[in-house]
């Protein structure tokens, strides 16, 4: 698909199989770079597609420039949610709203789906994102903590 300059906002697509996946690796990377390489990344999508995650992303010129990954749960705190995993913009499109554009699509997306509300964790150091979330409507509710089971 190519986008057009003026044509309004980039189209949101959902990656269907494998190879729309491994389009995606390049801006997956930058959030990501503890994930060896594609082989490793498109490994652990299958997995977690069992589990009902899925890939949206946008492409601009026939490359992916943001994506992430989402899925939908059910908790007893919060209800049903849409949690998304993963949101990224290669770094060369910074600033041009791809982050924007696939928030809104999951917004749109989780009141389709008659979840409750949209979640997400966000690393401290991430206050560019932080900043773009509150922007589009997010408040901070709560802090993530982690246990290491490996130490």
């Amino acid at each position: 698909m190519k986008i057009v300059e003026g044509a309004g906002p980039p189209q949101v697509l959902e990656a269907e199989g494998e190879q729309e996946v491994r389009r995606c690796w390049p801006v997956f990377k930058e959030l990501r770079p503890h994930i060896a390489g594609p082989d490793e990344f498109v490994a652990r999508w299958m997995r977690q597609r069992s589990e009902g995650y899925r890939i949206a992303y946008i492409e601009e010129a026939g490359d992916v420039v943001a994506a992430a990954g989402f899925r939908v749960m059910n908790t007893m705190a919060w209800g049903k949610i849409l949690y998304l995993d993963d949101l990224v913009a290669a770094s060369a499109a910074h600033g041009q709203g791809f982050g924007t554009r696939l928030l809104v699509w999951l917004q749109q997306c989780a009141r389709a789906l008659g979840c409750d509300a949209l979640h997400l964790d966000t690393g401290y150091h991430r206050h560019k994102a932080h900043k773009s979330y509150l922007r589009n409507g997010f408040i901070l509710i709560s802090h993530h903590m982690a246990w290491d089971a490996r130490s």
